[in-house]
């Protein structure tokens, strides 16, 4: 069944490209084709890390976000990963409202999965809430407690959307921190994490043998999650 996964949160600074770019990992890693599709205009992380699996998409543009349902229905088996930016979420709703989006899906057996990524603090458990009161149901859901972006949930915890994200069965999974200097090292240099974890120092791109070390252990526990859950 085909696929598509939204990577969102809406919040600026929570890890929402850094789950988009270990999704598109695991989806290479395993031979699962897809197709990604990145919505920031100006830092677009799937089109820099990625370049040979992602397109640009304009949110306010119907024509453009049409693209990736098309996209989505090419192939039975075909996954579609949009890495979305802040402050997409509105014109998101609007393009799925309007056009039928959900009802669609449902008719054509089409998934679409809504990545909810979470830092600490208490505005992604309101960002969370308007998600849910929003879709309801509609929408299968999965809550990323980036741990790059905090230690503790404990906001999450304790709020009324944890019970209600199991009423709405979502699922709930952790991404684990990675040292700082290895993440920033990645980052600085524009490496895939398949480089991350198999280029060596003398690499221009290479990290050293303990930071490579690192980046696989980070990446094996992060496609732990991802197999609780299924991509």
């Amino acid at each position: 069944m085909a696929t598509i996964h939204l990577v969102g949160g809406e919040k600026g600074g929570v890890g929402k490209s850094v789950v988009s770019r270990v999704l598109a990992q695991y989806l290479i890693d395993h031979q699962i084709e897809f197709q990604g599709f990145d919505t920031d205009r100006s830092h677009g992380s799937l089109l820099r890390f990625y370049t040979d699996y992602a397109s640009p998409v304009v949110v306010d543009k119907y024509e453009s976000l049409d693209m990736i349902v098309e996209a989505a229905v090419t192939s039975a088996e075909k996954r579609v990963l949009v890495d979305l930016a802040a402050q997409t979420h509105d014109s998101l709703v609007k393009w799925m409202d309007e056009s039928g989006v959900l009802e669609m899906a449902g008719e054509s057996g089409l998934t679409i999965k809504y990545w909810h990524v979470m830092d600490s603090g208490k505005d992604s458990v309101d960002l969370l809430k308007k998600l849910f009161d929003r879709f309801g149901p509609r929408l299968n859901y999965v809550i990323v407690l980036n741990q790059l972006r905090g230690d503790s949930f404990d906001i999450f915890d304790k709020s009324e959307e944890k019970p209600r994200a199991s009423e709405l069965n979502a699922q709930i999974i952790t991404l684990r921190k990675l040292h700082d200097t290895v993440i920033n090292k990645i980052d600085a240099l524009s490496t895939s994490f398949w480089a991350a974890k198999n280029r060596c120092d003398s690499h221009p791109s290479g990290l050293g043998l303990l930071e490579r070390q690192r980046v696989k252990m980070w990446l094996n526990n992060a496609y732990e999650q991802l197999d609780q859950v299924g991509v």
